[in-house]
């Protein structure tokens, strides 16, 4: 991930504005994360807000990635109902971790508007950053989410017996597992540990067997679902720019997978997510 992005500080989403009638969707859900601060979102940022609110989507978690963007994230929900911002060090950019970055985000993370802490955790598969640097990043998020009693946002990839280990030198933090990508294996101590655990457009990509057996076995009370727009759009839109309203297509997808009623899952969801970040619109 780089840190790419426009500044949307300046813009407020009217969706009175969009060109057309408003389609009403039964759906009622929420983006548990994504990155729409990006530049990709630069020129229809409020018309993805006005699709997103049209596919039945209440709200979303805005996840900082590193200093910059997490101000930017908290300020952008500060203007739009519904967005609700985060502040972190991504472990892409661990590379940046310093006393000085530290000091940046603790100041961000100690703001009521601050729902979370993260996106942080261990990525080896790219690894992009030190394996250090993202460790001990890693470390002093999770210490700070506790000490703050906030949830933290981990990314892991190709990082699970690291990153579990981790989590259990910190027990009592509270937290999801973002863009879970594992089996229903490698969920189970996460949901031991006490964290909630969220599916991306990954869960609908057809060789995500396994995935989809942990989407099937998850319990009810510990689901969430994102799109981590603008990456890893589901399917039907795999290989565009991803939106906060495909996620209703991952919600969809993860439904049928359960023999649920998306307008049920869609409802349990968002509660979780509310539940996770201690929200209550």
């Amino acid at each position: 991930m780089t840190d790419s992005k426009f500044d949307p500080r300046g813009t407020a989403a009217d969706p009175a504005s969009a060109d057309g009638p408003q389609a009403a969707s039964p759906l009622r859900l929420f983006d548990s994360h994504c990155h729409v601060f990006r530049e990709e979102f630069e020129g229809d940022f409020e018309a993805t807000l006005t699709r997103a609110t049209q596919a039945g989507v209440d709200g979303m978690i805005v996840v900082g990635t590193t200093p910059e963007t997490s101000g930017v994230a908290i300020e952008l929900a500060a203007r739009h109902e519904g967005l609700h911002g985060t502040a972190g060090l991504h472990p892409h950019e661990a590379a940046a971790y310093s006393e000085a970055t530290r000091d940046k985000i603790r100041a961000l993370a100690e703001r009521a508007d601050c729902v979370a802490v993260g996106e942080t955790g261990l990525d080896w598969f790219k690894e992009w950053a030190p394996r250090e640097s993202q460790m001990a990043s890693f470390r002093w998020h999770l210490s700070l989410a506790r000490e703050l009693d906030k949830p933290v946002i981990i990314h892991s990839r190709e990082a699970h017996e690291d990153t579990l280990a981790l989590v259990h030198e910190y027990p009592g933090v509270r937290g999801v597992m973002h863009c879970f990508v594992m089996g229903e294996e490698e969920m189970q101590p996460y949901l031991d540990a006490g964290l909630y655990i969220s599916f991306s457009g990954i869960v609908t990509f057809k060789g995500s067997r396994g995935n989809q057996a942990a989407a099937r076995a998850c319990p009810s009370n510990r689901l969430l679902v994102e799109t981590d727009a603008p990456f890893l759009a589901p399917v039907p839109h795999r290989g565009q720019r991803n939106e906060p309203a495909f996620c209703a297509d991952t919600l969809r997808f993860v439904a049928d997978l359960r023999g649920e009623e998306p307008v049920h899952l869609g409802r349990t969801t968002a509660a979780n997510t509310r539940e996770l970040f201690g929200l209550t619109d």
